[in-house]
């Protein structure tokens, strides 16, 4: 019995400070909640969406990240920080995408007149194991 007054007393104390950090707008809608759970689980899909929602989103943004190409106009920090940018987001939403996956999609998109640099990252590294902050530096260095 003590244990479950102790949950009560936590779960009540975590619903206070939740209720505390909402912004003005969502206050009203977890005002209601009589668990820290409920309130929980409403910022969730206020935020992140309900689980239709995270799946289209996931598909924009899987669309975004397979015909992601580097432009000529772009710098190779302005190319990585849009994937980047994509990826994280992709995360965000649940998805496993493999670092492996990302830095061979990027090296398929950078333009020919990086070829050298491309066939210099495959030579010197091991693919399956590169992560993509390091090819984030590998690149800068190169550019």
């Amino acid at each position: 019995m003590r244990h479950v007054e102790e949950n009560q007393k936590k779960d009540a104390k975590a619903l206070f400070f939740i209720q505390q950090a909402v912004d003005e707008t969502i206050f009203p809608k977890v005002t209601l909640a009589v668990t820290s759970r409920e309130v929980w689980n409403i910022l969730k899909t206020k935020y992140k969406g309900s689980t239709k929602v995270i799946t289209i989103k996931l598909q924009s943004l899987r669309r975004q990240f397979e015909t992601l190409n580097m432009k000529a106009s772009e710098t190779f920090q302005e190319y990585l920080a849009k994937a980047s940018s994509i990826v994280i987001q992709m995360r965000a939403y649940g998805d496993k995408i493999f670092d492996e996956v990302v830095v061979a999609k990027v090296l398929r998109r950078l333009p020919f007149k990086f070829d050298y640099v491309v066939a210099t990252i495959k030579e010197s590294e091991d693919l399956a194991t590169f992560s993509f902050d390091e090819l984030m530096l590998s690149l800068q260095v190169h550019e």
